[in-house]
């Protein structure tokens, strides 16, 4: 296995459909050519943002090599493979690997939920190892899963349990286990912090690379964030993330994923509709997370 360290800004991004719910792969392309652009070093395909359980292992297989066929050196491709099944994330395992997937990244299951960090690292361990060339990335997020032990005290299991294992991606409100978890990582492993609506906070305990959802359509303002704070101005920092959090707000209000999905059609990447049960964006409320991100004079500076 070839070792690997992310860095920097990995978007989350969103999987494009039609208006009747259908995989529009040709926006594929699209999307890569403007996340190089906005700046961003990866994107971690099928995860949350990329509605993976709304999508069939077929689906997520097709999605997987679109964008292995675009992403070039400058943009890392990192797929999660995570499933309530363990057969079939080890199926999406074996394909990433055979891709050629950078890496891969797995949360654990969410109806039978795995007790206790020997249960997590042994599920983890039995996706990674049907990818065995391929680094593998723990997909923290127990917002989603109920799945929630503290990954300081997982990390030397998993570690040891997991060849390829090469990180953590940390979705998790928890700052006191992430800042123990990143001491205990060193330079050794990534963990990714997965919070954008507090990357500073981030910052300021260790982290090196991050992944979100916002950073599709936003990754400027918070490279700008970044630089202030490497260059120890924090008031500038600060401010650019208060700056980033009031254009976070209509993402909650509305819904995260239907608004999103709108903010990328909004910048000229159309991504269409969530799939139900979600909803779409559309109309009067459109018009106020237009009206929201304008006041914050949003698309000058993306």
């Amino acid at each position: 296995m070839t070792r690997i360290h992310l860095t920097g800004l990995i978007a989350a991004p969103y999987t494009p459909f039609d208006s009747d719910g259908r995989l529009k792969l040709d926006v594929v392309p699209r999307l890569a050519t403007h996340l190089v652009k906005q700046g961003v070093s990866g994107a971690f395909i099928c995860g949350t943002t990329g509605e993976w359980a709304s999508l069939t292992r077929e689906e997520r297989m097709a999605v997987a090599t679109a964008w292995r066929s675009v992403a070039g050196p400058g943009l890392k491709l990192i797929v999660h493979v995570g499933h309530n099944c363990l057969e079939d994330a080890r199926e999406l395992a074996r394909h990433a690997e055979s891709i050629g997937a950078d890496a891969i990244g797995a949360l654990m299951p969410s109806f039978f939920k795995p007790g206790g960090i020997p249960a997590v690292v042994d599920f983890s361990r039995r996706i990674a190892e049907a990818a065995p060339k391929t680094p593998f990335y723990y997909y923290h997020i127990p917002e989603m899963t109920g799945v929630d032990v503290p990954m300081h005290q997982m990390l030397p299991e998993i570690a040891r349990a997991v060849p390829t294992f090469a990180g953590i991606k940390f979705t998790h409100h928890n700052a006191m286990d992430f800042a123990l978890t990143s001491a205990a990582a060193g330079d050794q492993y990534d963990i990714l912090f997965g919070r954008d609506e507090f990357l500073l906070a981030g910052l300021v305990m260790g982290a090196k690379g991050a992944v979100g959802s916002t950073y599709n359509y936003s990754a400027k303002l918070y490279l700008k964030m970044m630089k202030d704070y490497e260059a120890g101005k924090m008031a500038e920092a600060r401010a650019q993330q208060v700056r980033i959090q009031r254009c976070i707000a209509p993402l909650l209000k509305y819904g995260p994923l239907g608004t999103g999905k709108a903010c990328m059609g909004l910048v000229g990447v159309e991504c269409g509709p969530p799939r139900p049960p979600l909803k779409a964006v559309v109309g009067d409320n459109l018009a106020a997370v237009r009206k929201e991100l304008e006041a914050e004079n949003f698309f000058a500076d993306v």
